[in-house]
Protein backbone atom coordinates (compact mmCIF):
# COMPACT_ATOMS: atom_id res chain seq x y z
CA UNK A 1 0.00 0.00 0.00
CA UNK A 2 1.43 3.48 -0.59
CA UNK A 3 0.05 6.92 0.07
CA UNK A 4 -0.65 9.77 -3.10
CA UNK A 5 -0.07 13.43 -2.05
CA UNK A 6 -4.04 14.05 -2.08
CA UNK A 7 -4.22 11.81 0.82
CA UNK A 8 -1.21 14.77 2.05
CA UNK A 9 -3.29 17.66 1.21
CA UNK A 10 -6.32 15.58 2.61
CA UNK A 11 -4.62 15.25 6.31
CA UNK A 12 -3.57 18.85 6.09
CA UNK A 13 -7.37 20.27 5.67
CA UNK A 14 -7.60 18.76 8.84
CA UNK A 15 -5.62 21.00 10.55
CA UNK A 16 -8.22 24.08 9.74
CA UNK A 17 -11.11 21.47 12.09
CA UNK A 18 -8.24 21.52 14.82
CA UNK A 19 -8.16 25.66 14.70
CA UNK A 20 -11.98 25.63 14.57
CA UNK A 21 -12.40 22.94 17.44
CA UNK A 22 -9.16 22.66 19.64
CA UNK A 23 -9.20 19.23 20.64
CA UNK A 24 -7.22 15.88 20.95
CA UNK A 25 -10.68 14.04 19.77
CA UNK A 26 -11.00 16.11 17.02
CA UNK A 27 -7.47 15.60 15.20
CA UNK A 28 -7.57 11.51 15.89
CA UNK A 29 -11.17 11.79 14.55
CA UNK A 30 -10.10 12.92 10.98
CA UNK A 31 -6.64 11.37 11.40
CA UNK A 32 -8.95 8.13 11.43
CA UNK A 33 -11.12 9.35 9.00
CA UNK A 34 -8.23 9.61 6.59
CA UNK A 35 -7.03 6.28 7.44
CA UNK A 36 -10.30 4.89 6.62
CA UNK A 37 -10.57 6.86 3.24
CA UNK A 38 -6.91 5.53 2.17
CA UNK A 39 -7.58 2.02 3.08
CA UNK A 40 -10.85 1.92 1.68
CA UNK A 41 -9.21 3.52 -1.56
CA UNK A 42 -6.36 1.21 -1.52
CA UNK A 43 -9.13 -1.93 -1.43
CA UNK A 44 -11.04 -0.59 -4.21
CA UNK A 45 -7.98 -0.31 -6.29
CA UNK A 46 -7.08 -3.15 -8.95
CA UNK A 47 -4.46 -5.31 -8.05
CA UNK A 48 -1.67 -4.64 -9.77
CA UNK A 49 -0.24 -8.43 -9.09
CA UNK A 50 -2.98 -9.58 -11.41
CA UNK A 51 -1.62 -7.62 -14.38
CA UNK A 52 0.28 -10.00 -16.68
CA UNK A 53 3.01 -7.35 -18.58
CA UNK A 54 5.14 -8.18 -21.61
CA UNK A 55 7.99 -6.44 -23.45
CA UNK A 56 9.28 -6.17 -26.99
CA UNK A 57 12.76 -4.29 -27.60
CA UNK A 58 14.93 -3.37 -29.88
CA UNK A 59 17.09 -6.04 -29.97
CA UNK A 60 20.46 -3.94 -31.16
CA UNK A 61 21.44 -0.99 -32.11
CA UNK A 62 24.74 0.63 -32.50
CA UNK A 63 25.93 2.90 -30.02
CA UNK A 64 24.56 6.68 -29.77
CA UNK A 65 21.77 5.41 -31.80
CA UNK A 66 18.23 5.76 -30.25
CA UNK A 67 16.13 2.49 -29.35
CA UNK A 68 12.61 1.34 -27.75
CA UNK A 69 11.75 -0.69 -25.16
CA UNK A 70 7.50 -1.19 -25.64
CA UNK A 71 5.21 -2.69 -22.63
CA UNK A 72 2.22 -3.97 -23.16
CA UNK A 73 0.17 -4.00 -20.04
CA UNK A 74 -2.75 -6.99 -19.98
CA UNK A 75 -5.07 -6.55 -16.85
CA UNK A 76 -7.48 -9.65 -16.65
CA UNK A 77 -9.42 -9.01 -12.95
CA UNK A 78 -12.76 -7.32 -12.82
CA UNK A 79 -11.34 -3.79 -12.11
CA UNK A 80 -10.10 -0.90 -14.04
CA UNK A 81 -6.47 -0.93 -13.89
CA UNK A 82 -5.20 3.13 -13.02
CA UNK A 83 -1.64 3.14 -12.78
CA UNK A 84 1.74 4.57 -13.06
CA UNK A 85 4.25 2.07 -14.65
CA UNK A 86 7.91 2.45 -14.12
CA UNK A 87 10.33 0.90 -16.70
CA UNK A 88 13.47 0.66 -15.06
CA UNK A 89 16.83 0.02 -16.56
CA UNK A 90 20.63 -0.03 -16.36
CA UNK A 91 21.97 3.59 -16.03
CA UNK A 92 23.81 2.98 -19.37
CA UNK A 93 20.49 2.01 -21.25
CA UNK A 94 20.29 6.44 -21.32
CA UNK A 95 16.44 6.40 -20.20
CA UNK A 96 14.99 10.05 -20.59
CA UNK A 97 11.74 9.42 -19.35
CA UNK A 98 10.36 5.54 -18.05
CA UNK A 99 7.24 6.71 -16.38
CA UNK A 100 4.31 6.40 -17.70
CA UNK A 101 0.42 6.55 -16.56
CA UNK A 102 -1.69 4.05 -18.16
CA UNK A 103 -5.57 2.96 -17.93
CA UNK A 104 -6.59 -0.58 -18.44
CA UNK A 105 -9.89 -1.49 -18.68
CA UNK A 106 -11.36 -4.70 -17.40
CA UNK A 107 -9.53 -7.28 -20.16
CA UNK A 108 -7.76 -5.08 -22.06
CA UNK A 109 -4.15 -4.08 -23.01
CA UNK A 110 -2.25 -0.91 -23.43
CA UNK A 111 0.87 -0.44 -24.76
CA UNK A 112 3.55 2.47 -23.02
CA UNK A 113 6.65 2.73 -24.69
CA UNK A 114 10.32 4.01 -23.27
CA UNK A 115 13.11 5.95 -25.81
CA UNK A 116 16.46 4.22 -24.79
CA UNK A 117 19.99 5.67 -26.07
CA UNK A 118 22.61 3.34 -24.26
CA UNK A 119 25.72 5.08 -23.65
CA UNK A 120 28.01 1.79 -23.73
CA UNK A 121 28.57 -0.81 -26.08
CA UNK A 122 27.65 -4.35 -24.36
CA UNK A 123 24.35 -6.03 -23.80
CA UNK A 124 21.95 -3.59 -21.96
CA UNK A 125 19.90 -5.49 -19.20
CA UNK A 126 16.03 -4.14 -18.12
CA UNK A 127 15.24 -3.98 -14.16
CA UNK A 128 12.07 -4.25 -12.74
CA UNK A 129 8.90 -3.21 -14.13
CA UNK A 130 6.74 -1.27 -11.36
CA UNK A 131 3.42 -1.36 -11.30
CA UNK A 132 1.25 1.49 -9.00
CA UNK A 133 -2.23 0.88 -9.19
CA UNK A 134 -4.34 3.50 -7.27
CA UNK A 135 -8.03 3.71 -6.25
CA UNK A 136 -10.87 5.46 -7.50
CA UNK A 137 -10.57 8.08 -5.00
CA UNK A 138 -6.29 9.04 -5.58
CA UNK A 139 -5.70 8.84 -2.17
CA UNK A 140 -3.88 5.41 -1.81
CA UNK A 141 -3.15 2.29 -3.85
CA UNK A 142 -1.20 -0.82 -4.30
CA UNK A 143 1.82 -1.63 -5.73
CA UNK A 144 4.01 -4.29 -7.17
CA UNK A 145 7.25 -4.40 -9.05
CA UNK A 146 7.68 -7.48 -11.68
CA UNK A 147 10.30 -8.82 -13.42
CA UNK A 148 9.96 -8.56 -17.37
CA UNK A 149 13.49 -9.54 -18.83
CA UNK A 150 14.49 -7.52 -21.78
CA UNK A 151 17.97 -6.53 -23.54
CA UNK A 152 19.42 -4.58 -26.01
CA UNK A 153 22.53 -5.49 -27.57
CA UNK A 154 24.38 -2.41 -27.95
CA UNK A 155 27.10 -2.62 -30.76
CA UNK A 156 30.57 -0.73 -31.68
CA UNK A 157 29.61 2.74 -33.04
CA UNK A 158 31.73 1.94 -36.38
CA UNK A 159 32.39 6.18 -36.77
CA UNK A 160 35.58 4.68 -38.97
CA UNK A 161 33.22 3.39 -41.45
CA UNK A 162 33.45 7.45 -43.33
CA UNK A 163 37.21 6.05 -44.29
CA UNK A 164 35.88 3.21 -45.65
CA UNK A 165 34.86 4.79 -49.12
CA UNK A 166 38.49 6.59 -49.96
CA UNK A 167 40.23 2.89 -49.21
CA UNK A 168 37.85 1.17 -51.37
CA UNK A 169 38.25 3.46 -54.08
CA UNK A 170 42.57 2.65 -53.97
CA UNK A 171 41.39 -1.01 -53.55
CA UNK A 172 39.12 -1.12 -57.03
CA UNK A 173 42.48 1.20 -58.78
CA UNK A 174 44.77 -1.42 -57.14
CA UNK A 175 42.41 -4.56 -58.33
CA UNK A 176 42.62 -3.41 -62.10
CA UNK A 177 39.17 -2.30 -62.28
CA UNK A 178 40.18 1.20 -63.55
CA UNK A 179 42.82 2.13 -65.87
CA UNK A 180 45.25 2.08 -63.39
CA UNK A 181 47.37 -1.43 -63.01
CA UNK A 182 50.06 -2.64 -60.42
CA UNK A 183 53.03 -4.82 -60.59
CA UNK A 184 54.70 -6.10 -57.51
CA UNK A 185 56.20 -9.14 -55.97
CA UNK A 186 53.96 -11.98 -55.43
CA UNK A 187 50.71 -10.19 -56.92
CA UNK A 188 48.60 -12.65 -60.19
CA UNK A 189 48.71 -12.26 -63.67
CA UNK A 190 45.55 -10.32 -64.72
CA UNK A 191 46.50 -9.59 -68.96
CA UNK A 192 48.79 -8.53 -71.41
CA UNK A 193 48.68 -4.56 -73.25
CA UNK A 194 50.72 -2.86 -75.66
CA UNK A 195 53.29 -0.64 -73.68
CA UNK A 196 52.37 2.87 -73.20
CA UNK A 197 55.21 5.82 -71.93
CA UNK A 198 55.62 5.39 -68.55
CA UNK A 199 55.61 1.55 -68.00
CA UNK A 200 58.08 -0.26 -65.98
CA UNK A 201 60.30 -1.83 -68.60
CA UNK A 202 60.42 -5.01 -66.61
CA UNK A 203 56.79 -5.56 -67.10
CA UNK A 204 57.36 -5.98 -70.90
CA UNK A 205 56.86 -9.83 -72.02
CA UNK A 206 59.31 -10.28 -75.23
CA UNK A 207 57.40 -13.52 -76.29
CA UNK A 208 54.70 -11.19 -77.27
CA UNK A 209 56.20 -8.82 -78.27
CA UNK A 210 58.17 -10.93 -80.98
CA UNK A 211 55.22 -13.08 -81.73
CA UNK A 212 52.48 -9.51 -82.42
CA UNK A 213 55.35 -6.84 -83.49
CA UNK A 214 54.35 -4.37 -80.91
CA UNK A 215 55.50 -4.13 -77.73
CA UNK A 216 53.67 -5.75 -74.91
CA UNK A 217 53.39 -5.52 -71.36
CA UNK A 218 51.75 -7.91 -68.22
CA UNK A 219 49.79 -6.42 -65.82
CA UNK A 220 49.07 -7.66 -62.97
CA UNK A 221 46.74 -7.34 -60.05
CA UNK A 222 46.75 -8.40 -55.88
CA UNK A 223 46.33 -11.73 -55.12
CA UNK A 224 42.83 -12.62 -53.41
CA UNK A 225 41.85 -14.77 -50.60
CA UNK A 226 44.42 -14.15 -48.09
CA UNK A 227 44.60 -14.33 -44.80
CA UNK A 228 44.08 -12.07 -42.15
CA UNK A 229 44.17 -13.01 -38.53
CA UNK A 230 43.33 -9.53 -35.97
CA UNK A 231 44.25 -9.72 -32.15
CA UNK A 232 42.70 -7.14 -30.33
CA UNK A 233 44.22 -6.99 -27.26
CA UNK A 234 41.66 -7.12 -24.12
CA UNK A 235 44.64 -7.04 -21.02
CA UNK A 236 44.64 -4.46 -18.70
CA UNK A 237 46.06 -1.65 -20.87
CA UNK A 238 43.47 -1.74 -22.79
CA UNK A 239 41.05 0.23 -20.55
CA UNK A 240 43.60 3.55 -20.23
CA UNK A 241 40.89 6.42 -21.39
CA UNK A 242 41.83 7.86 -24.19
CA UNK A 243 39.50 10.84 -24.39
CA UNK A 244 36.26 10.16 -24.75
CA UNK A 245 37.07 6.60 -25.16
CA UNK A 246 38.70 3.82 -23.69
CA UNK A 247 41.80 2.25 -26.06
CA UNK A 248 39.94 -0.60 -26.47
CA UNK A 249 36.97 1.21 -28.20
CA UNK A 250 39.83 2.72 -30.42
CA UNK A 251 41.00 -1.12 -31.30
CA UNK A 252 37.74 -2.23 -32.01
CA UNK A 253 36.96 0.33 -34.69
CA UNK A 254 40.56 -0.41 -35.85
CA UNK A 255 39.88 -4.02 -36.55
CA UNK A 256 36.25 -3.42 -38.01
CA UNK A 257 37.48 -0.93 -40.60
CA UNK A 258 40.56 -3.44 -41.35
CA UNK A 259 37.92 -6.50 -41.82
CA UNK A 260 35.80 -4.39 -44.04
CA UNK A 261 38.53 -3.32 -46.35
CA UNK A 262 40.08 -7.18 -46.45
CA UNK A 263 36.65 -8.62 -46.89
CA UNK A 264 36.31 -6.48 -50.12
CA UNK A 265 39.42 -7.05 -51.31
CA UNK A 266 38.32 -10.76 -51.17
CA UNK A 267 40.86 -11.91 -48.51
CA UNK A 268 39.23 -13.89 -45.36
CA UNK A 269 39.28 -12.46 -42.22
CA UNK A 270 39.51 -13.82 -38.78
CA UNK A 271 39.59 -11.72 -35.59
CA UNK A 272 40.04 -12.65 -31.84
CA UNK A 273 39.51 -11.03 -28.73
CA UNK A 274 41.79 -11.92 -25.56
CA UNK A 275 43.81 -11.45 -22.84
CA UNK A 276 44.65 -14.33 -20.50
CA UNK A 277 41.85 -16.12 -22.27
CA UNK A 278 39.93 -15.75 -25.53
CA UNK A 279 37.26 -13.38 -24.87
CA UNK A 280 35.17 -13.55 -28.01
CA UNK A 281 36.25 -15.07 -31.87
CA UNK A 282 34.87 -14.56 -35.27
CA UNK A 283 35.82 -16.87 -38.16
CA UNK A 284 35.17 -18.73 -40.90
CA UNK A 285 32.40 -15.75 -42.05
CA UNK A 286 32.10 -13.31 -45.21
CA UNK A 287 30.77 -10.52 -46.71
CA UNK A 288 28.07 -9.23 -44.29
CA UNK A 289 27.59 -11.83 -41.98
CA UNK A 290 31.87 -10.87 -41.33
CA UNK A 291 30.12 -7.59 -40.44
CA UNK A 292 27.40 -8.70 -38.84
CA UNK A 293 29.26 -11.26 -36.47
CA UNK A 294 32.10 -8.63 -35.37
CA UNK A 295 29.56 -6.23 -34.26
CA UNK A 296 27.90 -8.70 -32.61
CA UNK A 297 31.37 -10.77 -31.15
CA UNK A 298 33.16 -7.60 -30.12
CA UNK A 299 29.94 -6.11 -28.43
CA UNK A 300 30.27 -7.49 -25.54
CA UNK A 301 33.84 -7.38 -25.00
CA UNK A 302 35.36 -5.39 -22.24
CA UNK A 303 38.69 -4.69 -20.55
CA UNK A 304 39.56 -7.58 -18.19
CA UNK A 305 42.09 -6.40 -15.15
CA UNK A 306 44.93 -8.70 -15.83
CA UNK A 307 48.45 -8.79 -18.08
CA UNK A 308 47.77 -10.26 -21.34
CA UNK A 309 49.35 -13.45 -21.81
CA UNK A 310 51.40 -13.08 -24.80
CA UNK A 311 52.51 -16.84 -25.08
CA UNK A 312 48.87 -17.95 -25.06
CA UNK A 313 48.40 -15.26 -28.02
CA UNK A 314 51.07 -17.21 -29.98
CA UNK A 315 49.58 -20.73 -29.50
CA UNK A 316 45.72 -18.50 -30.84
CA UNK A 317 47.78 -17.56 -33.73
CA UNK A 318 49.67 -20.90 -34.55
CA UNK A 319 46.48 -22.79 -34.11
CA UNK A 320 44.35 -20.58 -36.39
CA UNK A 321 46.82 -20.30 -39.30
CA UNK A 322 48.36 -23.20 -41.49
CA UNK A 323 49.87 -20.93 -44.17
CA UNK A 324 51.69 -17.41 -44.01
CA UNK A 325 48.89 -14.44 -43.11
CA UNK A 326 49.34 -10.83 -42.24
CA UNK A 327 48.88 -11.10 -37.98
CA UNK A 328 47.64 -7.34 -36.78
CA UNK A 329 47.82 -7.36 -33.30
CA UNK A 330 45.90 -4.69 -31.82
CA UNK A 331 47.64 -3.81 -28.53
CA UNK A 332 49.57 -0.87 -26.21
CA UNK A 333 52.92 -0.08 -27.34
CA UNK A 334 54.32 0.45 -23.89
CA UNK A 335 57.48 -0.84 -22.62
CA UNK A 336 55.46 -2.78 -20.11
CA UNK A 337 53.77 -4.55 -22.34
CA UNK A 338 57.27 -5.83 -24.68
CA UNK A 339 58.58 -7.03 -21.34
CA UNK A 340 55.71 -9.02 -20.72
CA UNK A 341 56.18 -11.14 -23.89
CA UNK A 342 54.94 -8.86 -26.49
CA UNK A 343 58.25 -8.65 -28.17
CA UNK A 344 58.86 -12.07 -28.01
CA UNK A 345 55.80 -13.30 -29.05
CA UNK A 346 55.95 -10.08 -32.03
CA UNK A 347 59.82 -11.62 -33.38
CA UNK A 348 58.64 -15.56 -33.07
CA UNK A 349 55.46 -14.75 -35.28
CA UNK A 350 57.25 -12.17 -37.96
CA UNK A 351 59.14 -15.79 -38.88
CA UNK A 352 56.01 -17.22 -40.66
CA UNK A 353 54.05 -14.72 -40.76
CA UNK A 354 53.90 -10.81 -41.55
CA UNK A 355 53.21 -8.80 -38.48
CA UNK A 356 52.05 -5.55 -37.66
CA UNK A 357 51.16 -4.11 -34.36
CA UNK A 358 49.03 -1.15 -34.48
CA UNK A 359 49.03 1.07 -31.13
CA UNK A 360 46.31 3.95 -30.02
CA UNK A 361 48.14 7.10 -28.27
CA UNK A 362 46.73 9.65 -25.52
CA UNK A 363 46.68 12.65 -27.73
CA UNK A 364 46.77 14.48 -24.34
CA UNK A 365 50.39 13.16 -23.89
CA UNK A 366 51.46 15.66 -26.67
CA UNK A 367 49.61 18.57 -25.49
CA UNK A 368 51.63 18.03 -22.34
CA UNK A 369 55.11 17.88 -23.67
CA UNK A 370 54.26 21.21 -24.82
CA UNK A 371 52.89 22.79 -21.82
CA UNK A 372 55.95 24.15 -19.75
CA UNK A 373 53.77 27.36 -18.40
CA UNK A 374 55.10 26.64 -14.62
CA UNK A 375 57.04 24.14 -12.66
CA UNK A 376 54.24 21.55 -12.20
CA UNK A 377 53.66 21.72 -15.74
CA UNK A 378 57.46 21.53 -16.74
CA UNK A 379 57.52 18.19 -14.85
CA UNK A 380 54.10 16.68 -16.87
CA UNK A 381 56.10 17.82 -20.07
CA UNK A 382 59.33 15.78 -18.82
CA UNK A 383 57.38 12.86 -17.32
CA UNK A 384 55.58 12.74 -20.84
CA UNK A 385 58.48 13.38 -22.53
CA UNK A 386 60.12 10.47 -21.40
CA UNK A 387 57.29 8.09 -22.32
CA UNK A 388 57.34 9.30 -25.57
CA UNK A 389 60.80 8.20 -26.14
CA UNK A 390 60.07 4.75 -24.66
CA UNK A 391 57.26 4.26 -27.12
CA UNK A 392 59.90 5.38 -29.61
CA UNK A 393 62.68 2.79 -28.49
CA UNK A 394 60.21 0.52 -28.11
CA UNK A 395 58.88 0.73 -31.59
CA UNK A 396 62.50 0.79 -32.67
CA UNK A 397 62.85 -3.02 -31.47
CA UNK A 398 60.15 -3.68 -33.20
CA UNK A 399 61.05 -2.89 -36.56
CA UNK A 400 64.39 -4.45 -35.97
CA UNK A 401 62.72 -7.53 -35.72
CA UNK A 402 61.15 -7.64 -39.20
CA UNK A 403 57.60 -5.88 -37.20
CA UNK A 404 55.67 -3.40 -39.16
CA UNK A 405 54.12 -0.88 -36.35
CA UNK A 406 51.50 1.57 -36.78
CA UNK A 407 51.07 4.07 -33.91
CA UNK A 408 48.51 6.97 -34.07
CA UNK A 409 45.55 8.51 -31.94
CA UNK A 410 42.55 7.39 -31.63
CA UNK A 411 40.61 8.65 -33.97
CA UNK A 412 43.41 7.91 -36.82
CA UNK A 413 44.53 4.03 -35.78
CA UNK A 414 42.27 2.49 -37.86
CA UNK A 415 42.55 5.15 -41.17
CA UNK A 416 45.95 4.44 -40.80
CA UNK A 417 45.76 0.68 -40.36
CA UNK A 418 44.25 0.27 -43.54
CA UNK A 419 46.52 2.29 -45.43
CA UNK A 420 49.47 0.16 -44.17
CA UNK A 421 47.19 -3.11 -45.47
CA UNK A 422 46.73 -1.42 -49.00
CA UNK A 423 50.30 -0.53 -48.93
CA UNK A 424 51.27 -4.13 -47.99
CA UNK A 425 48.81 -5.22 -50.76
CA UNK A 426 49.87 -3.20 -53.59
CA UNK A 427 53.59 -4.45 -52.71
CA UNK A 428 52.80 -7.96 -52.83
CA UNK A 429 53.54 -8.50 -49.16
CA UNK A 430 50.03 -10.77 -48.88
Amino acid sequence: MFLTGRAVVLTAVGAVAVLLAPAVTTAWLWLGLVALACAVDALLAANPRAAVVTRDTTASVRLGEPARSTLTVHHPGPRTLRAHVRDAWVPSAGTAVNRHRVTVPAGERRRVATALRPTRRGRREADLVTLRATGPLGLAGRQASLEVPGTVLVLPPFHSRRHLPSRLARLREMDGRTAVLVRGQGTEFDSLREYVIGDDVRSIDWRATARTGDVVVRTWRPERDRRVLVVVDTGRLSAVRLGDETRLDAQIEAALLLATLASHAGDRVDVVALDTEVRARVAGQTGPRLMSGLATGLADVEPALAETNWTRVAAVVRESLSQRALVVLLTALEPANLGNGLLATAQALARDHTVVVASAVDPAVARLVEDRSDTDALYRAAAAERAALEREAAETRLRHRAVEVVEAPAADLPPDLADTYLRFKRAGRL
